[in-house]
């Protein structure tokens, strides 16, 4: 029996990276699969699950739209009946300028998807499920909201807020049956990071990214998206309102430059 057999799963921000690994698991795991985001790119996301065997439809909306994802959310239950599970992915890392120059727009432009995004898939996902009274909810927010050191500011404070709301909302929807719970990623291989892998290659330090953590390298989007199928699936039924470092063990320590050993 496949972990997510029977389901509908909405995932936003699976054009690429994260978002896309997810996708495909998700749908490789029996479930029906919506697949969500701006970037053209997203019906690629959808061919590549059809033509694997799955079931998925594209629809390109913006993150950080309530009518977009009203839609996105009215779309799943018309075309598949129903919505079980709701991985809320979308995001945007705003780069990293000089925290004393950065602008309230700077700001806007990163907690629009990053944070209300976030709310609003949670919104209007609960819609759906607590009449059921069954759901699963999983959120991206990152190691950068953890602690300085990750991320720009906007960013970091996203991400820290992300936590918050997973907290919040488990609460909130307390007796609904529907979970809501968080990962951390840390430093992982996507199109958002990849001026930093860029940058890298281009002085030969590649081999240098995620070495502060224990086990010294970077992760891959399959990795995150195998701690989203656990958390949307009934393996997790009894965990609730948890965010979940995936990172390598970064955050287990202050790093530091020099180990023992």
């Amino acid at each position: 029996m496949k972990r997510l057999d029977g389901r509908v799963a909405l995932i936003t921000g699976a054009a690429s990276g994260i978002g896309r690994a997810s996708a495909i698991l998700f749908a490789q795991e029996g479930a029906k699969v919506v697949a969500v985001d701006r970037a053209a790119e997203i019906a690629e996301t959808a061919e590549a699950i059809t033509r694997a065997g799955g079931t998925a439809i594209a629809i390109r909306a913006d993150a950080s739209s309530e009518t977009d994802i009203a839609a996105a959310v009215d779309r799943a239950v018309s075309e598949y009946g129903t919505l079980d599970a709701l991985y809320a992915n979308a995001g945007v890392s705003g780069g990293f300028r000089n925290f004393l120059e950065l602008s309230p727009q700077d700001w806007m432009d990163v907690l629009s998807v990053n944070l209300i995004g976030v709310y609003l898939a949670i919104k209007h996902a609960a819609r759906v499920m607590v009449p059921k009274k069954k759901g699963a909810i999983v959120c991206t927010a990152s190691v950068a909201g953890l602690r300085s050191g990750a991320g720009g500011a906007p960013y970091s404070a996203s991400k820290a807020g992300v936590i918050s709301l997973t907290q919040l909302s488990a609460n909130l929807l307390a007796g609904t049956g529907i979970r809501v719970n968080a990962i951390c990623p840390g430093i992982i291989e996507t199109g958002m990071t990849k001026p930093i892998f860029d940058h890298a290659k281009s002085r030969g330090t590649e081999g240098k990214i995620g070495q502060l953590n224990p086990l010294k390298r970077y992760g891959h989007p399959e990795e995150i998206a195998h701690m989203a199928l656990f958390l949307a699936s009934d393996d997790a039924s009894y965990v609730n309102g948890q965010a979940f470092p995936v990172d390598g063990g970064l955050s287990s320590s202050h790093p530091v430059t020099g180990r023992w050993g």
